[in-house]
């Protein structure tokens, strides 16, 4: 296997509503910041990967637009995944490990602010049983909370302390959407959306992007001080059907985290995908994390969510940490479709 690093990050303030750009001009600045952060010249990128939706976007083959913020002339090797920047990170990391890249940028963004999210995100269900009842997001992750408290996975008073924790923690982030909250029991007071997530559980719709570099052994190493080596990398798949699967465990967290090595050493921080606050307690157990592990310490998808991207965010909250020399091993997780259903581990160390 061959050393593979992240070098450089660079992402958006995100917002609620980013309505004076579209989704090239809100991408271009990332990338270009990210290209000057890593000390490869533009048109010197072995591969090229980036993850977006055509669902927000509204039309198809949505992606080739924002090819003009990379600089696609001269050709260029490149590709796209209709997921989260996080498969995108991990397509690359493969192209590298096969000897056909050094170098790669990859790149993810986001706008749901046009639409209505929570429904638009009901098309990810069974066609013939599931979706036409249009059942939202919200109301999908109800289910599970649900059941999750009912298993003693959690209950409502700590699902409001990692509702505060997160959005207090984002006040040191500065591209965090949500930084302030009111204490756990006022927000117990709130009424519920989706009996029993109230606003707080829920992450925010959120407009955004997010790029990283990533190089190879010395190359990677002559470029960046200390650069953040990718150790173990998986993603795994559960039941679509949600009747399929315990709501209340994560198997394939489980399993990803395993093959990832998570318990090889000590994990200091782990950034979870968390879009909604009973996440947290799931992923924490699948992960096998220690009680003293600090969990997103950014503030994570409760501070800011943008779609398509908040999960290659989390690899990029590790690195950057990592680069910065705060911790030495930590761990970033992504998700995909609902409750849980599609994750990905990553495993990220600093030497020395």
């Amino acid at each position: 296997m061959r050393d593979v690093a992240i070098i450089a990050t660079a992402q958006t303030k995100h917002v609620r509503s980013a309505t004076t750009v579209n989704e090239v001009e809100l991408i271009q600045p990332v990338i270009q910041e990210v290209i000057e952060r890593s000390g490869v010249a533009r048109h010197d990128f072995d591969f090229t990967c980036s993850g977006s939706s055509d669902y927000l976007a509204g039309q198809p083959f949505s992606f080739v637009m924002t090819l003009d913020a990379v600089g696609a002339w001269p050709p260029i090797s490149e590709s796209h995944v209709e997921m989260d920047g996080a498969w995108a990170l991990y397509e690359a990391w493969v192209k590298i490990q096969t000897g056909h890249a050094d170098t790669a940028l990859v790149y993810s963004y986001g706008k749901s602010s046009p639409g209505d999210l929570p429904r638009v995100l009901s098309r990810m269900t069974d066609p013939y049983y599931e979706a036409p009842l249009w059942p939202t997001s919200v109301d999908i992750a109800a289910l599970q909370a649900r059941a999750a408290i009912q298993a003693g996975v959690t209950s409502e008073q700590a699902m409001a302390d990692i509702a505060y924790r997160s959005r207090t923690s984002a006040a040191a982030n500065p591209f965090a959407q949500l930084t302030t909250s009111a204490q756990p029991l006022a927000l117990m007071d709130e009424e519920y959306l989706a009996d029993p997530l109230r606003r707080h559980d829920c992450a925010p719709v959120t407009d955004g992007g997010v790029a990283i570099v990533l190089a190879a052994g010395d190359k990677a190493r002559s470029l960046c001080s200390r650069p953040a080596w990718i150790r173990g990398i998986d993603h795994r798949a559960d039941g679509h059907h949600l009747n399929f699967r315990d709501l209340t465990t994560s198997p394939s967290v489980r399993i990803a985290a395993e093959k990832a090595g998570v318990a090889n050493g000590p994990i200091e921080i782990a950034e979870l995908h968390t879009c909604f606050t009973h996440h947290e307690p799931i992923l924490r157990s699948a992960l096998g994390l220690a009680d003293d592990v600090e969990v997103n310490p950014s503030g994570g998808p409760l501070a800011a969510n943008p779609m398509m991207a908040a999960g290659l965010i989390r690899m990029v909250e590790v690195a950057n940490r990592i680069h910065s020399g705060d911790v030495s091993r930590g761990v970033a997780h992504a998700t995909g479709g609902h409750a849980l259903q599609h994750n990905l581990i990553a495993v990220l160390e600093g030497e020395g």
